[in-house]
């Protein structure tokens, strides 16, 4: 977003500041290019609103690599509030932007000796595992953080994704489960969670997978993909060695399933005449096969 300078006021920067904070927007670079040419001189004019504007800028400054700015900004919040844990919160982020990650990790231990139910410091420790790789040691600090914060839903979100990137599907699957529990008319969370199931292979996890994509779509018609994913589900049971009746049932639910793809398809695809490429796809669905080890 491009701003005219010399159209603006300090209080006209002031007062989109306070907009883009109260709409949890960041525009990092506007902020800095906004601070640098109208209100650093002019922050003592803006009153009780000094604190959460410099806050604004150490976030962006991190967001941009302008650490001279965040520097400077932290260093006036500190004289503000010496032993602040808030202050010495972005002390740490300022170290983690700069890649010192054992000098953040201490600071943020010693905030969590100080404040243990500060749920904040403990995320960005774990960031800084993730950030380095570790990602065996950023599951186990994030299991540890969610026996004290249980109903934090990133966390689970987070802890799944890991356990995903290790090959830990079962794991996977009972974070997404506790989300569930959370969000239960989520869609989309029900599509994740037999995204796993899919993945795990085998007929129970796959008749698993069928249910939660049958519930994705009870609650979204429009979502192709729990549409896609009943279908191949469906498919494979179809194939199975599966009682007869169940076989039966899979075949017709796979093909209303490919009923409703094809239908969405063709009323949101700009390509007109589209038959053969639905046909296509079809084809190559129906060669899909899973194997369980």
């Amino acid at each position: 977003m491009a701003f005219n300078y010399e159209e603006m006021s300090w209080s006209d920067v002031r007062d989109q500041f306070r907009k883009w904070r109260e709409e949890n927007e960041r525009h990092s670079e506007d902020v800095i290019q906004l601070w640098v040419a109208l209100l650093e001189d002019r922050l003592h004019k803006t009153g009780n609103e000094r604190h959460l504007i410099l806050e604004q800028v150490i976030i962006a400054a991190l967001d941009t690599a302008r650490f001279d700015i965040a520097t400077k900004c932290t260093k006036q919040l500190s004289a503000e509030f010496p032993g602040s844990l808030r202050v010495l919160k972005f002390k740490a982020m300022r170290l983690e932007a700069m890649e010192q990650y054992d000098e953040a990790e201490k600071i943020l231990d010693a905030i969590i000796a100080k404040d243990e139910t500060n749920a904040a410091p403990r995320k960005r420790k774990i960031a800084i595992l993730k950030a380095r790789g570790r990602r065996v040691d950023a599951i186990k600090e994030l299991n540890e953080y969610l026996k004290k914060f249980m109903s934090d839903q990133e966390a689970w979100h987070e802890l799944c994704n890991l356990y995903l990137s290790e090959g830990e599907y079962g794991k996977a699957a009972f974070c997404m489960e506790e989300v569930l529990l959370h969000s239960p008319h989520s869609h989309l969370i029900h599509q994740r969670l037999a995204d796993i199931r899919y993945t795990m292979g085998g007929l129970e996890h796959i008749e698993t997978a069928r249910t939660y994509y049958s519930q994705a779509i009870k609650l979204n018609p429009h979502n192709l993909r729990a549409l896609y994913g009943l279908y191949l589900c469906c498919s494979f049971v179809a194939n199975s060695r599966a009682a007869v009746s169940k076989r039966k049932e899979a075949q017709k639910l796979a093909q209303w399933a490919l009923e409703q793809v094809a239908a969405l398809t063709a009323s949101n695809s700009p390509i007109k005449n589209n038959d053969k490429l639905i046909a296509s796809l079809d084809a190559a669905f129906g060669n899909l096969e899973i194997k369980a080890n």
